[in-house]
């Protein structure tokens, strides 16, 4: 593997994508998971699974297409998210109503895109469940540019989504911007997401932002503890699920969240043994 890593582009690209979504995956996934809006992920995933079923229609059917399916995956993951804010605002009591909405638009636009484009076929496979060759050298910079964009906010803002996170009516009595912030939220989400779907794929992205986060919480004492705990795991299950990928000619995606779960199983594992040690000090 060392060999071609060095020889193939596309492998040094998948790799350095991995680290990268290993990092922004868990580390914006701990703000969903502590603000109870884990679902959205799958949401958007949706949604940008139909963008992506747009650009091959488009590539397939309209001769000099000028977007990529990446891009317009990319493109309908944002608008999806505005939707999903602007649907919060109007179903004020019962907020969480906006989630299945634009889920299940994702899924019917999914279903008459993929139809229009030829029905299921490898480019799909790749992007439902990720791919170690389909990283070109601009969707890579690209990445690194949504990576950029996700670190700078939530080191900017890191301050308001934490106080938003655990108390939302003390944060606007403080006087925090909660619409725009909450916007900014998901739409970063959005973006983690499109960046996402071409190592893990649209069907398992939401899994790399919540599982390390889930294995963190059985072990760290602190928000910036699990933060930290969940990158790491994150990153564990990326280069882990990335190697045994490519010995074992699968797509990482399902390796990945493997992995993942198997990360999370050890740490509600070693929570359970030291309660007991715990008990029998006693």
């Amino acid at each position: 593997m060392i060999a071609d890593f060095l020889e193939f582009d596309f492998l040094r690209h998948t790799f350095f994508t991995g680290l990268l979504i290993g990092l922004i995956a868990p580390l914006l996934g701990a703000f969903i998971v502590v603000r109870r809006l884990s679902l959205i992920a799958d949401a958007l995933s949706h949604v940008t699974l139909a963008g992506i079923a747009f650009g091959l229609f488009l590539e397939k059917k309209v001769l000099g297409a000028i977007i990529t399916p990446f891009y317009s995956g990319l493109t309908f993951s944002v608008i999806g998210s505005i939707f999903i804010e602007k649907l919060r605002t109007v179903y004020k009591d019962y907020q969480e109503l906006a989630i299945p909405i634009i889920l299940s638009g994702g899924v019917g636009l999914s279903v008459i895109f993929i139809s229009l484009a030829n029905g299921f076929n490898t480019d799909i496979f790749n992007y439902l469940f990720g791919s170690a060759s389909a990283i070109s050298q601009k969707d890579f910079f690209t990445i690194i540019v949504i990576s950029i964009i996700i670190l700078f906010s939530i080191g900017l803002f890191y301050k308001e989504l934490m106080t938003l996170s655990f108390d939302e009516e003390h944060a606007t009595v403080s006087g925090i911007h909660s619409k725009r912030i909450h916007l900014l939220f998901i739409v970063l989400t959005a973006l983690v997401i499109a960046a996402s779907i071409r190592i893990v794929g649209v069907l398992l992205v939401s899994a790399l932002m919540t599982l390390p986060v889930a294995a963190s919480m059985r072990l760290a004492r602190g928000f910036k503890q699990m933060i930290i705990l969940s990158i790491i795991f994150g990153e564990a299950a990326v280069i882990t699920g990335l190697i045994s990928g490519y010995y074992l000619s699968m797509p990482p995606g399902g390796t990945i969240v493997v992995v993942s779960i198997i990360i999370l199983l050890l740490s509600i594992s070693v929570k359970r043994f030291n309660f007991k040690r715990g008990e029998l000090e006693k």
